[in-house]
């Protein structure tokens, strides 16, 4: 019987949805680096395990499908046929089961620091009995230990307590719960049926699911993509953040159809993108499959650059070219978008030195009139 998930929704609810599956011990905020970055261009769905954070703590035993049960049911509340699934440890178990017993779910599977077994059983099965009899927190700070590299532990003790602090808040029965689901859980027979396309990364020092245990499931899912983040851990998604951000997004983006059509929408919206598509000829039809593959799908699509910097480093060029047309149409879709005005003046501020001032002085006048026309009018009083 499926629980109701806590979960967090952020991002574009039209865009690709991404759903992230934390490790054992962990509740959703320790995708927060990946749930900020991905939410420009993604629907992300960070999600707590039954049994932790917000979740419901229906009594023990767990098997791992019913924590892919959870998370189907949770697809189908969302009315979302599939899914980029990302999970890590405890999450990347769940994430393979989904995609070998339901695959038409999966868009993508990214499989973090985890395993197709977590064998032996009996330690996971003692330190089940271990937990509920004295208590979650007798064994934190080891859990925390084997989730950072010495060196990052050493340099950020903040990082480290805080996350302590996240294991001590798991309720004692779902973790103890979730350690039986892990003592049972054997998908190595199931790793030929995962079709979805797959990335594996792994934490050069992660002592709990080390690369040469990554390497065997990239070996058991038909062409998956394999990387080793150094230094890293077992929560390397916190430690490397930036790396494995940037692998995620570029993953799901090269196995994302409609992706430039997509993203011009996010950009510049959807009342500019269906007048655009609506007055397309025959003549025009190539330009406009031109411009949504190339400018939209291949570069704004990139992973190397938020959004929001892409589109003041259009506003800097076109304002440069002095291409006032396009102009006008990225200003006034920046202000739609909360670009605040006082980063456009800096813009036009800036490309005024560096591209002259007649350019600028134009760029100005085209953002008074659009602050002008996107203003809410109020009635005479």
């Amino acid at each position: 019987m499926s629980v109701e998930l806590g979960f967090t929704q952020t991002g574009n609810p039209t865009a690709p949805a991404v759903v992230l599956l934390g490790s054992l011990g962990s509740d959703l905020t320790m995708w927060q680096p990946q749930v900020h970055a991905l939410s420009t261009r993604f629907r992300v769905i960070a999600v707590d395990h039954r049994g932790h954070g917000k979740s419901p703590v229906p009594a023990g035993p767990y098997t791992v499908a019913d924590l892919g049960g959870d998370v189907l049911a949770l697809l189908d509340a969302l009315e979302l046929e599939s899914a980029h699934l990302v999970g890590l440890s405890l999450g990347g178990a769940v994430g393979q089961w989904i995609a070998a017993h339901h695959p038409t779910r999966v868009a993508t599977l990214t499989l973090l620091c985890t395993s197709a077994q977590f064998a032996p059983a009996q330690p996971w099965i003692d330190r089940a009995r271990a937990v509920r009899t004295a208590g979650i927190a007798t064994i934190a700070e080891a859990i925390v230990g084997r989730w950072f590299t010495a060196d990052l532990a050493a340099r950020d003790p903040e990082l480290v307590a805080r996350h302590l602090a996240m294991v001590e808040a798991t309720p004692d029965e779902g973790y103890a719960a979730c350690c039986e689901a892990l003592s049972s859980w054997d998908g190595r027979a199931d790793l030929a049926r995962i079709v979805a396309p797959t990335l594996l990364v792994a934490g050069a020092h992660d002592a709990a699911t080390p690369p040469a245990t990554m390497s065997a499931i990239a070996d058991g899912i038909a062409e998956s993509v394999m990387h080793v983040v150094d230094p890293g851990a077992h929560l390397a998604n916190v430690e490397q953040a930036g790396w494995i951000t940037t692998l995620i997004a570029a993953h799901i983006l090269s196995h994302t159809s409609h992706t430039g059509e997509t993203v011009r929408r996010q950009v510049l919206g959807d009342a500019h993108v269906d007048r655009s598509i609506a007055g397309t000829t025959d003549f025009t039809a190539p330009f406009q499959d031109f411009i949504t593959r190339t400018a939209w799908g291949d570069i704004w699509s990139r992973p190397g650059l938020d959004h929001r910097t892409r589109r003041l480093l259009t506003l800097a060029i076109l304002t440069a070219l002095g291409n006032e047309h396009e102009l006008d149409m990225h200003i006034r879709a920046a202000l739609r978008a909360g670009i605040d005005s006082e980063e456009l003046v800096e813009v036009f501020l800036h490309t005024a030195v560096y591209a002259g001032v007649p350019n600028s002085n134009q760029a100005f006048a085209l953002g008074k009139a659009a602050l002008a026309d996107l203003e809410p009018r109020r009635d005479d009083e």
